[in-house]
């Protein structure tokens, strides 16, 4: 298997990926994903700060994840509404505050 560098956006950021080459149209879908995520995360407004922002995608997509997994799942795709996004960005706040 050959890696290739893969230019991913997410955010308006470039980032730079190895990967196997048959494997560069996933991660294209992931990284699109991904930036779908962040943005409509931003958009609320409830978080603010990219690191803050990357760690609650990453949660609702792991989320989702385990939910297909014990097949509890939501489309893929389907935002989570914003009392949910409210309710997981206090749990990061306290967290990273520390509490």
């Amino acid at each position: 298997m050959a890696n290739e560098t893969v230019f991913v956006k997410i955010l308006d950021k470039e980032y730079q990926v190895a990967c196997p080459r048959e494997e560069r149209q996933a991660l294209m879908e992931s990284a699109q994903l991904l930036d779908e995520r962040m943005k409509a995360i931003r958009g609320s407004g409830a978080v603010i700060g990219l690191e803050r922002i990357a760690v609650m995608a990453a949660l609702n997509l792991s989320h989702e994840l385990l939910q297909a997994k014990s097949g509890n799942a939501a489309p893929v795709g389907v935002a989570t509404d914003k009392a949910d996004l409210q309710r997981l960005s206090d749990k990061i706040e306290r967290v990273l505050a520390g509490n």
